[in-house]
């Protein structure tokens, strides 16, 4: 099994359109220690819309969602 990180993952979609039609969401809900909770409260502390896709995230989202799901 190949992992990525979610930063790969979102340096790859603003090249590979399959990847930025990803929903955020479910992105989210495929990293381990998230379930479909926790990823919508941070997606909703975030300020990102559930029906979001990885290419139309701004770069404050971007930036955020991995700060809030970096590894301590």
């Amino acid at each position: 099994m190949n992992a990525i990180s979610l930063s790969e993952l979102l340096k790859r979609s603003e090249e590979d359109e399959t990847i930025g039609k990803m929903k955020v969401l479910s992105v989210l809900e495929s990293l381990p220690g998230l379930g479909k909770v926790k990823a919508r409260r941070l997606m909703e502390t975030v300020g990102i819309s559930e029906s979001r896709r990885l290419q139309g995230l701004g770069v404050n989202q971007r930036e955020a969602l991995l700060a809030h799901t970096a590894k301590p």
